[in-house]
């Protein structure tokens, strides 16, 4: 099972990459092959909605993003991940997400869907600095919806509300164990 994990928050060593770091731990320890993309090393250029993708199924922009395409291709589970910025995933993550345009343009219009015998599947993972009650609701929608145009099915989220501090996720032991269960849950799925 090979787990493609993208990493969207700008901060290196932050708190969603101590989140992530558990869930590639707990994922590793049940088998899984895993690679890490930290979004913000890769230099990606927005859509220009150019159309291009319309009738190849590929983006016309070459770039990073197009290692990133073959990346996500090859993948068995796909883990977004990103802090919450405004009620939603961060600049670098949504730049990614809006590039897959072509990938909906290869399914939905050209029909060329990634077919194989288990369904792909696709999981979001985020911290965010407050309480807020509808604090992730954008993000999911939004990673939902680039999930899909992947051709993955969306199969959960492990979200972590209250984490502001620069390193303040490793001081709470109890998620990170958490995250290290969904990593094991997904690479068992």
């Amino acid at each position: 099972m090979k787990i493609v994990v993208l990493n969207g928050s700008p901060r290196k060593n932050g708190n969603t990459e101590i989140l992530v770091n558990s869930l590639i731990e707990g994922a590793r320890g049940a088998g899984a092959e895993i690679e890490v993309v930290r979004l913000a090393e890769y230099a990606i250029q927005p859509c220009v909605a150019c159309g291009g993708c319309e009738k190849t199924g590929r983006c016309v922009i070459e770039d990073d993003m197009q290692k990133l395409y073959e990346l996500v291709d090859g993948a068995d589970r796909l883990v977004i991940a990103s802090p919450i910025y405004f009620y939603n995933v961060t600049a670098q993550t949504k730049i990614f997400i809006d590039r897959c345009q072509a990938m909906w343009s290869r399914k939905y219009l050209l029909g060329k869907h990634r077919r194989g015998d288990v369904p792909r599947k696709g999981y979001f993972v985020s911290v965010c600095a407050t309480q807020g009650e509808r604090i992730f609701d954008g993000a999911i929608l939004t990673v939902k919806y680039a999930l899909d145009a992947m051709d993955f099915v969306y199969d959960g989220a492990l979200l972590v509300k209250g984490v502001d501090r620069k390193g303040a996720m490793a001081e709470k032991p109890e998620e990170l164990e958490r995250a290290r269960e969904f990593g094991r849950q997904i690479a068992a799925d």
